[in-house]
């Protein structure tokens, strides 16, 4: 038999906690935000400098595309001058606020559609007709109408912006899951509150995409009529400098375009992650 010397370190073994390894640390991985950024970048900088060799090296027109670094130089100048940051002031008031009337009256009339068939029947041969129309048609009558200034300019930028909107509000509205409406209705919430606080916060998601298409449209339809009034604004400096075959300050307008609306978009879209904090759509 087993002596009590010999016993004893097998009861001590067996009372010991069994000494785990530790677990190895997994490696961090790159975040796939990270990499979108990454690729975006590297996609623009490989594009500049396309542009700023090819041109300085004779494969591109330098007439016809300028180097970048000279469209850079014009830039700076005319910043330090003060006519950049006068174009872009006046480009970007045309565009919100017209884009601001399209979304005061676009986003009531598309609940109103969804909620009465008086107010559909009403609207909606008018929304089918005027989506697809080239809304830049109507400028030469805004002209007549209003002033070659500032109020037919932002007058047919909320024109183009109204449809969308609507558009995307009505769709948003319709197509609700009528549990909640008739839950609410249930403990007797009254139609006010059921516009506030189960239509609205249901097609959020929706009608912000509508205001994210049509900032856009609006953006445009900005640049064009000012590009067709003449006048200051960032579209009215191109196509002066296009009269007077100023190759630089034309693509200085597309340059300022080009960022005008990258930091526009950038904005709206963290505008909507911050107003659906709430939504499934914000923790993905």
């Amino acid at each position: 038999m087993m002596n009590m010397a010999q016993a004893r370190p097998l009861a001590d073994a067996r009372k010991s906690p069994v000494q785990k390894a530790p677990a190895p640390r997994p490696a961090r991985s790159i975040s796939p935000q990270v990499v979108d950024i990454g690729v975006q970048v590297a996609v623009v900088v490989v594009l500049a400098g396309i542009w700023e060799f090819g041109a300085r090296f004779g494969a591109l027109n330098p007439f016809l595309l300028p180097p970048l670094s000279m469209v850079l130089v014009r830039i700076w100048e005319d910043l330090i001058a003060g006519t950049v940051p006068v174009d872009l002031g006046l480009t970007l008031y045309r565009a919100l606020t017209g884009f601001a009337i399209g979304a005061v009256i676009g986003i009531p009339v598309g609940i109103l559609m969804a909620r009465s068939a008086v107010v559909r029947w009403f609207f909606d041969p008018l929304v089918s007709i005027g989506f697809p129309m080239p809304k830049i048609a109507f400028l030469p009558i805004f002209i007549l109408w209003f002033d070659i200034y500032d109020t037919s300019k932002i007058i047919m930028v909320a024109f183009s912006c109204f449809f969308p909107i609507v558009a995307a509000t009505y769709a948003g509205c319709s197509s609700l899951d009528k549990w909640p409406i008739w839950s609410a209705r249930c403990f007797g919430a009254k139609e006010r509150e059921l516009l506030w606080e189960v239509y609205l916060p249901m097609a959020m998601p929706q009608i912000l995409t509508g205001l994210q298409v049509a900032l856009p449209v609006g953006m445009i339809t900005t640049i064009v009529t000012e590009m067709l009034m003449g006048g200051r604004g960032v579209g009215g400096a191109m196509i002066m400098a296009g009269r007077f075959a100023d190759s630089v300050g034309v693509f200085a307008g597309i340059v300022q375009i080009i960022l005008l609306g990258f930091v526009v978009v950038k904005s709206v879209e963290l505008i909507r992650r911050r107003i659906l904090i709430w939504h499934p759509e914000s923790r993905r």
